[in-house]
């Protein structure tokens, strides 16, 4: 009786979790309405007139209309569908999709990376392997250790996906434009007095007010933006439905592929340059995988299959019965389409589509940009992330700017939807190949499949992507030269960037400060120790860089603790918060200098300053502890410690075990408890009153939570570790600095022009005009201590 009690139970259980979870996912696919499919959803309103713009236009038959429909239907149905939706959705990096997904997956399952300051431990990261993931069936392909061995095919890789990251950033300028321009012409419709040069001004005041909204993020865009694009697939599904049966119900033929035979039967090389105008019916599918992070790749499934495949098949289908009826009106098929007595309300709904489609590849656009930073390959800028609860939602108002510059350019400077759609097909399909391209590698990497497989997949819809890029490159005179020069623009940007920073790093290995000079300098460093912490900022995961001989020797006193930490990016979306950190110890004991890796992903957000330093702090004093548990536990023989040490991982030391308590700090210097009674700050009473007069004027230092730290009372902890936490905890409250090279990188007068070109024009240009590395690290200006230093490299 219990057994089935029970047995009844856990299937009422199970019927209530899968409530929960069909739950989820309907809600998911609902808020993806608003976010991935604005651009997709909205292709209609100029497909039809740019792919009979140019020579098609003699073709005015009923055969040509319905060969276009079935190329249409047939690239919906080949690349949104079966490619994205059955198989690259599946490809996800934990979760997050996109170009740099694929290739984060390719730089960790076959060490493709080109991040000049990569580790063993970060293989070691619970994110970092796909599960299911053996070494040893891919070990041995001849494909990977080819990859692996030559450095120009992996920068060959890293150079093809920046290309694709710029060509989105070139869809962030382009969609916004071809977007509203083609929805405000709907004003001609109605009002043929309408001049073109007054649509053109109202879709760039439309532009304006919505880069100038961009500030206030995009956290609520899936709950407002939502039902404006589930509106909008309805009321263009049934207009469809309409003119199917009003104008030409035989339409339903054109499904067949034989229609496309018989269209390039009929027009020749006509037909094909108008695959051009084609292919804009699948602009927006990348967005699918791009913010796969928001959502679930079954969510978008539900979505796509559900209401964007039949609603977009069923308005193309009706756009054509009208149009094999009227092919006059072929320019302004998708409002002439429209019943009269709608007009408006549908006008003003594709107008709303219009802006939530631009607004998302805008919020794609500042994502892209900070994965490239994340890389190393981009200026730093100010990100500013304008959502608490939906993760990596930014905002960088450096780049919304210069879109906003561009997007206007291109609108007033071209005035045609035909002319703007040449560099937007061109933009679209070249992702396309270049995700087709990385899915072929993450299938033999990756998935571990049969490289037959990848042959295959790289075959059929490579070929497809490639004739339609062919016939989109035809169109590069006439407006498709754009996204080309925007993009070699920003590869120049990046390609610069990444050159000059790898210099300065590989600079900084070279020259390290040996081990043997430090010691010679005994515990002291040659110098005085005060109290205080020194935070050394260096791109180095081992050894001591060069400016610290830099410090050492031109600074007359130093910190009694000496921290050198690194913040690195690794090819992952994100690192958990306790894998964070990897702590170690530099010389002995005495010498008080440990070294502090912080590890984050390229969609991880950097903690605040005041957070960061009770993390670091908390995080040595449990690697104090435990490297004391290893050394009693390996006997005396390991207890004269290393040199350089190993590092260790420290799993936030948050909770029971935690060595130190951390409290509220009221802002005296009263200490509570016999255990803390010697910890007490340094600080002068001059320069306690000079820095409670800076942050009475300064608000955000006020701010910042206080905290203090206590060592609780145990009797059985070791004198040495007891007396090592003491010193760490006085020296936080005595202050903490952060100290930092003011580098100026110039090139040896011995190099070659374009070097010199490159790293005193070029790179000096970028280096002074993007966000300086204290301003990106969240550094308080009170506490930063910068020294000058020159790099010739």
């Amino acid at each position: 009786m219990d057994r089935d009690v029970g047995i009844l139970e856990a299937r009422s259980n199970d019927k209530v979790r899968s409530k929960i979870y069909y739950k989820n996912i309907l809600l998911l696919a609902y808020q993806s309405f608003g976010v991935v499919y604005g651009d997709l959803s909205t292709s209609p309103l100029y497909v039809f007139k740019s792919t009979f713009s140019d020579r098609l236009h003699k073709f005015h038959d009923e055969d040509a209309i319905f060969g276009a429909f079935s190329l249409i239907f047939w690239t919906l149905t080949l690349i949104p569908l079966f490619k994205y939706v059955f198989i690259v959705l599946s490809a996800d990096d934990n979760g997050e999709g996109g170009t740099f997904a694929l290739y984060s997956l390719l730089c960790r399952h076959a060490k493709f990376s080109l991040l000049p300051n990569q580790q063993a431990a970060d293989e070691e990261l619970s994110t970092y392997y796909r599960p299911g993931y053996s070494s040893g069936i891919v070990g041995a392909s001849s494909l990977k250790r080819f990859l692996e061995k030559h450095k120009k095919s992996r920068t060959g890789l890293l150079v093809v996906v920046l290309f694709g990251a710029c060509m989105v950033i070139g869809d962030g300028v382009l969609t916004p434009a071809i977007s509203v321009l083609s929805s405000i012409s709907g004003l001609q419709v109605r009002t043929h007095k309408l001049d073109n040069g007054v649509v053109v001004v109202i879709s760039c005041v439309v532009l304006v007010g919505l880069f100038a909204l961009q500030h206030h993020g995009t956290h609520k865009v899936a709950f407002m933006f939502a039902p404006i694009v589930i509106v909008w697939l309805l009321c263009i599904g049934t207009i469809g439905i309409y003119n199917v049966v009003v104008w030409n119900p035989r339409i339903f033929r054109a499904l067949s592929p034989h229609y496309i035979y018989k269209f390039f039967k009929a027009t020749g090389k006509d037909g094909w340059i108008s695959l051009g105008g084609v292919v804009l019916c699948i602009t927006g599918t990348e967005a699918m995988f791009a913010d796969l992070g928001h959502f679930t790749n079954i969510s978008i499934r539900v979505a796509f299959v559900g209401l964007i495949y039949p609603s977009l098949v069923l308005q193309y289908m009706g756009q054509a019965a009208f149009l094999s009826k009227n092919f006059s009106d072929i320019h302004t098929s998708f409002y002439k389409s429209i019943p009269e007595s709608v007009f408006w309300p549908v006008f003003v709904v594709a107008t709303l589509a219009a802006i939530v489609g631009s607004q998302a590849v805008i919020s794609a656009t500042f994502s892209i940009v900070k994965q490239c930073h994340a890389l190393g390959c981009f200026p730093r800028v100010k990100v500013v992330h304008t959502s608490k609860r939906i993760y990596g939602q930014i905002y960088i108002p450096e780049i919304n700017w210069i879109l906003m510059v561009l997007c206007l350019a291109i609108t007033i400077g071209f005035q045609d939807i035909t002319v703007i759609g040449h560099a937007y097909g061109i933009a679209c399909m070249t992702v396309m190949f270049i995700t087709t391209a990385l899915m072929a590698l993450v299938i033999i990497f990756v998935w571990q499949r049969s490289i037959f497989w990848a042959f295959i997949f790289l075959l059929f819809f490579g070929c497809i992507e490639c004739f339609y890029l062919s016939a989109s490159i035809i169109k590069v005179p006439q407006g498709g030269w754009v996204p080309l020069v925007l993009s070699a623009v920003f590869m120049a940007v990046m390609y610069i960037w990444h050159y000059g920073t790898r210099r300065k790093y590989l600079f900084d290995v070279q020259n390290k400060v040996s081990m043997k000079w430090i010691l010679t300098l005994g515990p002291s460093l040659g110098i005085v120790r005060v109290p205080g912490i020194g935070l050394i900022y260096t791109e180095l995961v081992t050894g001591v860089p060069a400016i610290f001989s830099h410090f050492v020797t031109n600074l007359p006193a130093f910190h009694q603790v000496l921290v050198f930490i690194c913040v690195k990016s690794v090819p992952v979306p994100y690192v958990p918060a306790e894998e964070r950190y990897l702590v170690g110890r530099i010389g002995p004991k005495a010498y008080r200098m440990y070294r502090c890796i912080v590890r984050y992903g390229y969609k991880d957000v950097p903690k605040d300053d005041d957070v960061f330093e009770n993390q670091l702090i908390l995080s040595i004093a449990e690697f104090i502890q435990m490297e004391a548990e290893e050394t009693q536990s390996e006997g005396p023989a390991s207890s004269s410690g290393l040199l350089d040490g190993r590092m260790a991982v420290i799993r936030a030391p948050v909770g029971p075990g935690t060595r130190l308590l951390m409290s509220e700090d009221d802002g005296t210097d009263e200490v509570a408890g016999e255990a803390t009674s010697t910890i007490r700050s340094s600080k002068s009473v001059t320069l306690r009153g000079l820095q409670a007069l800076y942050e009475q004027d300064s608000p955000s230092v006020s701010r910042r939570r206080r905290v203090r730290f206590e060592l609780p009372e145990c009797h059985n902890l070791d004198p040495n570790v007891r007396d090592e936490l003491l010193e760490l905890v006085e020296a936080k409250h005595s202050g903490v600095a952060y100290i930092m090279g003011h580098s100026y990188i110039k090139a040896r007068r011995t190099s070659s022009f374009i070097k010199k070109f490159a790293i005193d024009v070029a790179y000096s240009f970028l280096r002074k005009n993007c966000r300086g590395p204290a301003v990106a690290l969240n550094i308080p200006h009170i506490s930063l201590i910068e020294v000058g230093m020159i790099y010739y490299v």
